[in-house]
């Protein structure tokens, strides 16, 4: 085998072992979540807003009993696939100044998961 044949082989290897989001794993990847989220339509603001119907609107505009921070409300934030893997990954590292302290989610999967979960959740 030619080596850079190999090399190419051997490096998408893992790309190609890679998974689709899997929201059903994500649902209960997200029960980390609900310590601070509730995620039911109409459900109640807890030490975080509730997340039903957030993916796909604005930062800090839905109705909510929520105070939102400055900062967040500033931010521009539309909850789309990109925003929420930059979030889950460090909220305070993409809002500085959001009230959430949350120390992240290192692994890309299973931020993933949550938010094909958070999809669901209209």
């Amino acid at each position: 085998m030619k080596p850079l044949l190999f090399a190419a082989i051997l490096f998408a290897g893992p790309a190609l072992a890679q998974t689709a989001p899997d929201a059903v794993q994500g649902e209960k990847q997200f029960g980390q979540c609900k310590v601070c989220h509730s995620a039911v339509a109409g459900g109640p603001d807890m030490v975080g807003p509730n997340l039903w119907g957030v993916y796909g609107s604005k930062a800090a505009t839905r109705r909510s009993k929520f105070a939102y921070s400055p900062a967040l409300k500033a931010s521009g934030l539309t909850w789309d696939e990109a925003t929420l893997d930059q979030w889950l990954t460090d909220p305070g590292v993409l809002v500085k100044g959001t009230k959430m302290e949350f120390v992240g989610l290192p692994r890309k999967a299973v931020r993933q998961n949550i938010i094909a979960y958070v999809k669901t959740l209209k």
